[in-house]
Parts: structure tokens; C-alpha cells; sequence
């Protein structure tokens, strides 16, 4: 395996940032600073910034229709975690990107941390799609507002993305993003003057939940859609 695929495996950096990396010489195999696009051979050590590293012997990953009320850490603090609902057997797996507790749907666990990458970074252009309830009618100039010059969140740059109505009373849509910014849509209709109600992810990248059952989850092999 080409050392950039390694340490993207087990790290879930993308394989420009390794080679970047890797020429910086923040990486070590045996000991030696090594040449970009060298093979990793079985019983090689590879150290990242003098930390040993190794991708997960078995990658796995699982979709998960996520409940309301579940958090998706390890420790709850009082509330019920996702690690709850699956096996011990996958508790090694690591949310790609997250819901808030108060939401539900499409989640996906993986241990790959190069099939994450795929899925979160923004120049892969992952859409997920959410089906969002708020508390009164959405206006027309609002709605323009989020699809087109977008809305302040407080962080570095406007929030906007596609909406498209579920309802006539102009409380039920469907919002389709390609960002992954935390709680974004909550705060982009917040700041509208909206509250949201409901969000439920449908879909994140090629995956669908469909009729997954509410608290279940499926192992799927995340590499043959995400990836190759």
C-alpha cells in the first residue's frame, strides 16, 4: 500500500495532506523519513509527528437510523449515546460527521478514517439531504436569502443552501447542503427568526436510509460507493 493511502487510512487526512506531510517530515517509517509514494510493507513502523500509527486491520462501517434523543458521543453525560443501540462489537466506530441530539436519522459509523474523509471534506462535494420542520412559514425572501447570497451564522463565511417545500403551509422542506458545519441548519433558520423543529437526515452522499427501522443499523461496505 502507498504510504499516503496508509496514513490516510488510519488517520482520515487526505492524501495531499499527507504528502504535504510527509515532505514537511512530520512522517517516520522504521525510523527513516520517507519518499513520497513509497510502498508500506508488512512489520513497517510508520510514525506521524513521533506517534505510531496503523490503519484498522478490518475496515468496517454501519448506517444507523439515529433516534431523537441520543447523542453521538461515547459519554453521554446523562443521556442515552448512540453506542447504545449497536453491538460492542462496533464500538471502535467513529461517527462520519454528527447529529445533535434533538435530531435524527442517516448516521454513518465507520474505523476507516480515509472513507470519512471522502464523505466530510468539502471538496468532494458530499450532499445530505434533511427533511426540516419550523415553526411558522418559511418567507419567499427568506427562503432567496438562504438559497443565494446565504445567511450569518457567526463563524467564517454565510450558511446557504437548496430548500424545497413538502407542504403548502410552508412549514415542511426539504433542505439539501453540501456543508457539514455544526448545527448549521438550526442556526441559519434561527437567525431568520425560525425555530426548527424537526430535522431528520434522509440521505449523506450515496447512502439512503429508506425503511431502516428507527434505533437499527445495517453494516454496508462504505468503500465500494464512497471511494472506487
Amino acid at each position: 500500500m502507498r504510504i499516503n493511502s496508509y496514513i490516510a487510512k488510519a488517520t482520515g487526512l487526505g492524501r495531499r495532506t499527507v504528502d504535504k506531510r510527509i515532505q514537511n517530515g512530520a512522517v517516520k517509517v522504521n525510523g527513516a523519513l520517507p519518499q513520497i509514494g513509497q510502498s508500506i510493507e508488512p512489520g513497517d513502523v510508520v510514525q506521524l509527528e513521533g506517534k505510531a500509527i496503523k490503519p484498522p486491520a478490518k475496515s468496517q462501517t454501519i448506517m444507523l437510523h439515529k433516534p431523537i434523543g441520543y447523542v453521538c458521543s461515547r459519554n453521554g453525560q446523562g443521556s442515552s449515546t448512540i453506542y447504545d443501540l449497536i453491538p460492542k462489537e462496533f464500538s471502535d466506530l467513529k461517527p462520519v460527521g454528527r447529529l445533535d441530539k434533538d435530531s435524527s436519522g442517516l448516521l454513518l459509523l465507520t474505523n476507516d478514517g480515509h472513507f470519512s474523509n471522502q464523505l466530510t471534506h468539502p471538496r468532494y462535494k458530499k450532499q445530505k439531504v434533511y427533511k426540516v420542520a419550523i415553526n411558522k412559514p418559511l418567507e419567499s425572501s427568506d427562503n432567496k436569502t438562504i438559497a443565494t447570497t446565504g445567511v450569518n451564522i457567526g463563524d467564517n463565511r454565510p450558511s446557504s443552501f437548496q430548500l424545497r417545500p413538502l407542504d403548502k403551509a410552508g412549514r415542511q422542506w426539504q433542505a439539501t447542503l453540501e456543508e457539514g458545519r455544526n448545527r448549521q441548519i438550526r442556526k441559519t433558520f434561527a437567525a431568520l427568526g425560525y425555530k426548527v423543529q424537526k430535522l431528520h437526515r434522509i440521505s449523506f452522499g450515496d447512502y439512503k436510509l429508506n425503511k431502516l427501522p428507527v434505533g437499527s443499523y445495517e453494516l454496508i461496505n462504505g468503500l465500494n460507493k464512497a471511494e472506487y
